[in-house]
């Protein structure tokens, strides 16, 4: 009660809640003092202070850790993206010297750009006209890539006269017996093509089961590939294990093929610029 000097009397009010009693804030001397803390109480260890250099301990394990696991990653995009593809060979027709199923690994963009490419290489490309309605391939054709065997360089003659006769690249006969598949003629019927700037004419090493450019001259580019559309030079196999390999014996061939497009040399080659 509160008595008041003109004789009135007063309720006193309740007295509030006490506040709660603060934590002291201690800075443990190790991580064992942190690791008993939380042992203690995980709740009341929160609110310690560490250590500078136990901080600075644990932003270098995180920064490392970062580290080891970004760096890959990053690595691995950029050789992708920029140097090396990764692509399955959807078909038989470069048959025996790609099997259904095989996984080759390509040039292709920095280094693309740089090799050029050569009569003889095994070109990976987006599909030109639809010819992968006619190419039989397996489910990987919803990709768009095919693969076949480049033989014309822009301003190239690519004729076969059939029936067994060699393809001839600019006058000159071509023995293909390295690569093609054994008992597959050169080409089972004949033709005779200009290839004009800025295309390609390819074949499959499987020319029985090939629908290369032989086969697509009505698909408005009289069968040939846009340089444009070449994604990939293949370099080699890389599964299954027993089909590891380098794929680079298709250039001898054509070594002594006369240049009269826009290649620049005995071999010919269209680097990325002419694209």
């Amino acid at each position: 009660m509160d008595r008041r000097g003109d004789g009135r009397i007063r309720r006193a009010r309740p007295a509030g809640p006490a506040p709660p009693p603060q934590l002291p804030v201690l800075a443990p001397r190790s991580g064992d003092d942190v690791r008993k803390a939380f042992e203690l109480h995980p709740r009341h260890a929160s609110r310690l202070v560490l250590p500078d250099s136990i901080r600075h301990e644990l932003g270098e394990v995180v920064r490392k850790l970062l580290l080891a696991c970004l760096l890959p990653i990053l690595l691995v995009l950029g050789t992708r993206i920029f140097l090396l593809g990764q692509y399955s060979i959807p078909s038989g027709s470069m048959e025996n010297t790609l099997a259904v199923s095989d996984r080759v690994i390509t040039t292709q963009n920095l280094t693309l750009n740089r090799g050029g490419l050569r009569r003889g290489d095994i070109i990976v490309f987006r599909d030109p006209a639809g010819w992968l309605g006619s190419e039989g391939a397996g489910p990987d054709s919803r990709d768009d890539f095919l693969i076949k065997r480049l033989i014309g360089l822009p301003g190239d003659r690519v004729a076969c006269e059939g029936g067994g006769h060699p393809i001839t690249v600019n006058g000159s006969p071509i023995d293909e017996s390295s690569y093609l598949k054994p008992g597959a003629e050169p080409s089972a019927f004949a033709f005779d093509v200009a290839v004009p700037a800025g295309h390609l004419f390819v074949l499959g090493d499987n020319r029985a089961n090939s629908a290369d450019s032989r086969y697509h001259r009505g698909d408005g580019a009289d069968g040939m590939v846009p340089v444009a559309n070449v994604t990939g030079v293949a370099v080699f196999t890389c599964w299954p294990v027993g089909h590891v390999r380098r794929l680079d014996d298709g250039h001898g061939p054509f070594a002594s093929v006369p240049d009269i497009g826009s290649g620049d040399g005995p071999s010919g080659r269209v680097f990325g610029g002419e694209r």
